[in-house]
């Protein structure tokens, strides 16, 4: 879930919970699917920002045979480089 489906579940349940004054709902209560899809959306929008900081992507370049790869050419990066994620 991202950012963009998080705001929406808290804006669609805070327009149900304190925009719809609807008594006759059956079993469940429009405030109460109000309130579980603020909360829904507030832990997906705090989850995806968990993962969005902690996200990193490892390129791993050179073959995985039995022999040692060749050192790399001067002014290039070592086997393994780790690069941040800027999406």
């Amino acid at each position: 879930m991202g950012i963009g489906a998080s705001l929406f579940l808290i804006a669609i349940g805070a327009i149900l919970t304190f925009g719809v004054n609807a008594d006759d709902a059956g079993w469940l209560s429009i405030d109460t699917i109000g309130v579980i899809l603020m909360l829904v959306g507030g832990a997906g929008l705090l989850l995806t920002f968990y993962f969005w900081r902690s996200r990193r992507r490892v390129v791993v370049t050179g073959s995985t045979t039995g022999s040692a790869p060749p050192p790399p050419p001067s002014g290039q990066q070592t086997a393994r480089t780790t690069i941040e994620d800027g999406t």
